[in-house]
């Protein structure tokens, strides 16, 4: 079965990293551990993971895409056909949290859209705040060298931690997953950097014995992701942060100002803000 020998499916333990670098240095990092899931084969999940069902651990369409409970593959697809980037039936890979005992929080999930010849053409950034706002970010993948990091970057669109404001822009640098997964996001504006964040992690096979030793690991992850989140905005907002109030989230994709993708020989890693 697929979901037990982790062809399609794996689980990954992560280290998460979060630097903050101006008006003031302020930084912190914790393990989490994150599923890599064929969207194809949602069906074939090991225990206690169930899809669109209840259960200690799910994964339910209705925290992705159109967060309506329609299948996610139509949506991905639908988003890179409108950069241009056509997968041809070609697989899709989506690095994210599960529920646990029904809650589900997900920061950043990634979709990796590779064509019918295993070549990796367009990526999706599912970025989320605590508003319950949600925006996208689709990258082309004109070509792709395997065994080497992407590098792209783009306007910031989308707001996310309250102690930032929508100026600036991001770059990314993301690797293919495979024995390590590592995503690496700058956030900066003219004067500089102002937040790194960065996870990486170990892959392992996705089975039933790896599920139960993560949730022993980290029995609640996804409570600890929201819980860590606010705990730290508690510690930014004692320190003198800046409040910036929420704007009117973007109704649709806007046109992305960005660099070219581009491999990198680098090492790479990932995050959002705090």
């Amino acid at each position: 079965m697929a979901g037990e020998d982790g062809q399609s499916h794996a689980l990954y333990h992560c280290r998460v990293f979060h630097a903050r670098y101006r008006p003031f240095r302020h930084a912190f990092n914790y393990r989490v551990w994150s599923l890599l899931l064929d969207i194809d084969r949602l069906h074939d999940l090991p225990k206690p993971l169930t899809h669109n069902r209840p259960g200690l651990l799910s994964i339910q369409d209705s925290d992705h895409g159109q967060r309506d409970g329609s299948p996610l593959r139509p949506w991905v697809e639908r988003m890179l056909a409108e950069k241009g980037v056509h997968l041809e039936g070609g697989r899709i890979l989506l690095f994210c949290f599960p529920r646990v005992l029904g809650y589900a929080f997900n920061p950043l999930s990634v979709y990796y859209g590779f064509g019918p010849d295993g070549a990796l053409r367009g990526v999706v950034y599912e970025v989320k705040n605590t508003f319950g706002d949600q925006h996208c970010y689709v990258i082309p993948i004109p070509a792709h060298v395997p065994g080497v990091l992407l590098d792209h970057a783009h306007a910031k669109e989308f707001h996310v931690s309250p102690f930032f404001d929508l100026e600036g822009g991001y770059r990314f640098r993301l690797s293919l997953p495979g024995d390590r997964i590592g995503i690496d996001i700058r956030y900066g504006d003219e004067q500089g950097e102002l937040l790194v964040a960065t996870q990486t992690g170990e892959r392992h096979p996705l089975t039933t014995s790896s599920l139960w030793a993560a949730v022993a690991r980290h029995p609640l992850v996804t409570l600890k992701v929201i819980a860590g989140i606010h705990w730290e905005a508690l510690k930014l907002w004692r320190k003198g942060a800046r409040f910036h109030r929420r704007p009117e989230p973007p109704v649709r994709l806007k046109p992305l100002a960005e660099r070219p993708t581009r491999s990198i020989s680098t090492t790479g890693q990932t995050m959002v803000e705090p």
